[in-house]
């Protein structure tokens, strides 16, 4: 790199992967120029609970990265996450930090010396905030899955190339560290290691049955619930649906409530899902058939699905199953091998099923042939090199490159994981045109790919028609 800029390098390096192009100049004038790399990037946290305290922590460590704000609905998350930004550059040797604070993630949108913002809120929110960001200009890192439904993937891909502007999805399974074993599995699939693909055993966790709903409560102080319900069907506060109040870490409900996110299939099936179709080369694509067997507790106090089995039929005859029985991870079996890849040697879910003995001590990497994994030659398929997931973002804005997880692709793994549910719910096999993204002659199927927003206010179409998006 010593005779070439690090942004020449960036443009060449982000932008060659899955003919991946390079997107018109749009971010601000005070991070081009020849200082560029040594500008910052101003973010703003949308959404201060346990996952945007991650993320949030994760950017204040990169070196592009300014975090100026913090917007949260709950005010004690919000001054936690304050006073977390605060005390990192405090650490550093600052003085006079002041790191903003918003209850209203518009008021964010309005600021215009904010570049881009990390949306970490509860799945069924994901989608109008992200447009809403989109079309303000700012760019956007937002957690998987990249929202709740088909028909919003939809909606926020369109703003997103309308705009113009940078979109990150938290699918981290594809960046080098920690969990390499998923780049180096894909590409060896990718780079036909096992031979033709046949089959791909994906194994996540399920949320147990935990007992009977809660009754409706008085909503806390320091919660704006009327925002925090967003597009999501009307219904009375009940803590155990949303986040816990005495906790700051604590899992929150909504994970396993149905109005606010679908389950295991979508929240680890995303990224799992994610992996397959990057391994198989269809990251643009989706599957052929899918058809779904789950357990439904409706009364329980976690309504998503439980028990489940999926199998979805790929192109080339590639058979994808998921099942809470397999092992946390993905197995590629090929006609001249396998690979199997994970996150780590310990269990990721509390479901997760163990090895003899009562431990998971399974390598996360490894295959029938220790030459499925050896070095790939110069002219293989390679992955763009991504040492951190949150760097590939905040260096592909700087460079004006698409990530290594665009909303592209991260909206055809959603669609995947979306379409498995609704064969759940529906209770048989479904046709789906990938294409198209809608279920072959079936409108009952179909009319599962949308749900009808709670208030005009959070209708991503309703934003992309007043934005002038058609």
């Amino acid at each position: 790199m010593k005779n070439q800029s690090r942004r020449s390098f960036l443009k060449r390096s982000l932008g060659g992967a899955f003919g991946l192009i390079l997107l018109p100049s749009i971010i601000p004038a005070r991070l081009l120029g020849a200082d560029a790399p040594g500008k910052k990037i101003n973010v703003a946290q949308i959404g201060c609970g346990r996952m945007g305290r991650a993320d949030m922590g994760s950017v204040l460590q990169e070196p592009l990265a300014r975090v100026v704000a913090v917007c949260d609905l709950d005010s004690r998350r919000l001054a936690e996450g304050k006073k977390m930004a605060e005390q990192y550059y405090t650490r550093r040797g600052e003085t006079d930090v002041n790191v903003r604070t918003y209850d209203d993630f518009r008021a964010v949108l309005a600021a215009p010396d904010i570049d881009a913002v990390v949306v970490t809120v509860p799945d069924h929110s994901h989608a109008y905030i992200a447009v809403a960001a989109a079309l303000a200009g700012k760019h956007i890192y937002v957690q998987k899955p990249v929202t709740y439904g088909v028909a919003e993937a939809i909606s926020l891909r369109r703003a997103v190339e309308a705009k113009k502007v940078i979109l990150q999805t938290g699918s981290q399974q594809r960046s080098s560290r920690p969990w390499g074993s998923f780049r180096a599995a894909s590409e060896a699939v990718r780079n036909g290691r096992v031979g033709n693909l046949q089959s791909i055993h994906i194994g996540v966790g399920i949320d147990q049955p935990s007992g009977r709903k809660p009754a409706p409560m008085p909503v806390p102080d320091n919660l704006n619930y009327d925002r925090w319900l967003g597009p999501a069907p009307e219904q009375p506060y009940m803590e155990g649906h949303v986040h816990p109040q005495r906790s700051l870490d604590g899992r929150p409900g909504w994970i396993t409530t149905e109005d606010f996110g679908l389950g295991m299939i979508t929240n680890w099936g995303a990224h799992h899902i994610d992996i397959a179709q990057w391994a198989m080369g269809l990251e643009l694509g989706g599957p052929l058939v899918v058809e779904s067997h789950a357990q439904f507790t409706p009364d329980d106090l976690r309504t998503v699905h439980s028990s489940y089995h999926v199998e979805m039929q790929y192109p080339k005859n590639v058979n994808v199953i998921l099942d809470d029985k397999f092992e946390n991870g993905l197995r590629f079996e090929g006609d001249e091998g396998w690979v199997f890849c994970a996150r780590s040697e310990e269990t990721v879910t509390a479901s997760d099923p163990l090895a003899p003995g009562g431990r998971q001590v399974l390598k996360p990497l490894r295959a029938s042939d220790p030459k499925i994994l050896s070095a790939l030659p110069e002219t293989a398929v390679r992955w763009v090199p991504s040492r951190s997931h949150y760097g590939n973002w905040l260096e592909s804005i700087a460079a004006n490159t698409q990530p290594i997880a665009p909303i592209q692709q991260s909206a055809r793994s959603l669609e995947a994981c979306a379409i498995a549910w609704i064969s759940m719910k529906l209770q048989r096999k479904l046709t789906w045109d990938a294409a198209k993204e809608m279920f072959v002659n079936d409108d009952a199927a179909n009319a599962l790919l949308a749900r009808p927003a709670r208030k005009p206010e959070y209708d991503c179409e309703v934003a992309l028609k007043n934005a002038g998006i058609s």
